[in-house]
C-alpha cells in the first residue's frame, strides 16, 4: 500500500460531533499547501446506491463538492448495510476488508499530493467486525485529529478515552478539534481546554463557534426525511428552516411568531392559518416563510388550494398529525448536502478562521 502520499485521519468522539463539517472545511483550506488533495471514508454507515453501488453520503457529498476525480467506490470502499455485522461474525473475512481498504487508499492517492481520511464515529465504532476507526487509522498508517464538541471536562474526557484506543492500536493522535462552541465562551474555553489537552499531550487545534445555520435543516430536508406530498414549488427546497412555528394557536396570534426563514406547520383544514400566512407573505417587504407544511393528510379546499399554488415558498402535505410532523422535524439529523450552498461556504469560511492546518501540516 501507498505509504508516501502525507494523510490524515479524522476522527470524533461520537456521531454528529462535527467530523464531516470539518473533513468539508479542511479539504479546501489543505488545498492551499497541497493542490491535489484526495478523500477516502473507508468505513460507511449511511449509504446511497449509486449504479449498484452502496456509497457513503458522505463521499458523495465530497466528491459532488470538490470534483475529486477518483472513482466513487474507491473513496467508499465499505458500506455496513443492515446485515453486515450478522454476516462478519458468522464468516470473518477480515484480510478481504483490510485488502479492500488499502486497494480504495492507493486509488484515492494516485497523483495525489495528500489524503484526508474521515472516520466513522468514535475510535470503537467498527470494533464488533475488527475495524474500528482505531484500527483503519493503523491500516492506513495515518495519524489521527479527534473532533469533540465545545467544553472542557466533558469533551477531554471523551478524548482520552479515544487516545487510550489509537495508542493501542500504535495511533498517534497529533491534535483535538473542538466544535459548537458558544462564541462568547471561545476565549475561555481556549485557554482552558488548551491547558487541559497539553496535560494529555495533545494539541488544541482549532475551536469552532457554534453556528445555528449548520444545525438547521432544510425544505428538501424534510422532503427526504418524511416523505410528503408536494402541493406547490412556490420556491427553492433548499431553503434553511431557521425556526419552526406550530399553527395551532388562532390565526392572529399565529402571525406572531412569523418570521423569514420559519417552517409553519399546520393542519391542512386550517383555512384561517393558510390564509394569513399568504397575507403575511405578500406585506413581508422581504422576508418570507421557509415553506408552508400542512398535516394530517388533509387537502385544503379548492378556493384556499388555488391561494397556495400562488404562495412564494414550498407548500408540502403530509400524512401524518401535527405533534408527530412537528416532532420528527424538530429531531432530524442535520447532514450537509452537496446543494447546501450556504452551508459549505459558511463551513470553509470556519476552518479557514478557526484551524490552525499549518500545524496540522507540521505535526504530519
Amino acid at each position: 500500500m501507498n505509504t508516501s502520499t502525507p494523510r490524515v485521519f479524522i476522527a470524533a468522539t461520537r456521531q454528529n460531533d462535527g467530523k464531516t463539517t470539518t473533513s468539508l472545511g479542511l479539504l479546501a483550506a489543505l488545498q492551499k499547501t497541497f493542490p491535489r488533495v484526495g478523500y477516502i471514508k473507508p468505513v460507511g454507515q449511511r449509504f446511497v446506491e449509486i449504479e449498484e453501488s452502496k456509497i457513503d453520503e458522505d463521499t458523495v457529498l465530497m466528491d459532488r463538492v470538490y470534483q475529486l476525480n477518483c472513482p466513487l467506490t474507491a473513496m467508499s470502499p465499505i458500506a455496513i448495510e443492515p446485515d453486515f455485522t450478522r454476516k462478519y461474525l458468522q464468516a470473518s473475512n477480515n484480510e478481504a476488508l483490510v485488502r479492500k481498504i488499502q486497494k480504495g487508499f492507493d486509488r484515492v492517492a494516485w497523483e495525489k499530493d495528500f489524503v484526508l481520511c474521515e472516520g466513522s464515529g468514535h475510535a470503537g465504532v467498527g470494533s464488533v467486525f475488527d475495524l474500528s476507526n482505531a484500527q483503519v487509522a493503523k491500516v492506513l498508517g495515518a495519524k489521527a485529529i479527534i473532533v469533540s464538541q465545545g467544553g472542557i471536562g466533558k469533551p477531554i474526557d471523551e478524548v482520552s478515552l479515544n487516545q487510550a484506543l489509537f495508542k493501542q492500536e500504535g495511533v498517534e493522535v497529533i491534535g483535538v478539534i473542538l466544535n459548537k462552541v458558544l462564541p462568547d465562551k471561545i476565549d475561555y474555553i481556549t485557554e482552558f481546554a488548551r491547558r487541559g489537552l497539553k496535560r494529555k499531550g495533545l494539541d488544541l487545534l482549532g475551536v469552532l463557534p457554534y453556528q445555528p445555520t449548520l444545525s438547521s435543516p432544510t425544505i428538501q430536508l424534510v422532503q427526504e426525511e418524511l416523505s410528503p406530498e408536494m402541493l406547490h414549488e412556490g420556491g427553492p427546497v433548499t431553503s434553511i428552516i431557521r425556526s419552526i412555528v406550530v399553527g395551532a394557536m388562532s390565526a392572529k396570534n399565529a402571525t406572531k411568531h412569523f418570521k423569514d426563514g420559519a417552517l409553519l406547520i399546520t393542519p391542512g383544514d386550517r383555512d384561517d392559518v393558510i390564509i394569513i400566512a399568504a397575507a403575511w407573505a405578500g406585506e413581508s417587504h422581504g422576508e418570507k416563510l421557509a415553506g408552508l407544511l400542512l398535516t394530517g393528510g388533509i387537502r385544503p379546499k379548492n378556493g384556499v388550494l388555488d391561494l397556495v399554488r400562488r404562495m412564494p415558498f414550498p407548500v408540502l402535505l403530509a400524512r401524518e398529525e401535527t405533534y408527530l410532523v412537528a416532532s420528527h422535524v424538530h429531531d432530524l439529523t442535520v447532514k450537509t448536502r452537496p446543494t447546501d450552498a450556504e452551508k459549505i461556504a459558511l463551513i470553509r469560511d470556519i476552518i479557514a478562521k478557526h484551524v490552525d492546518v499549518d500545524r496540522i501540516v507540521k505535526a504530519l
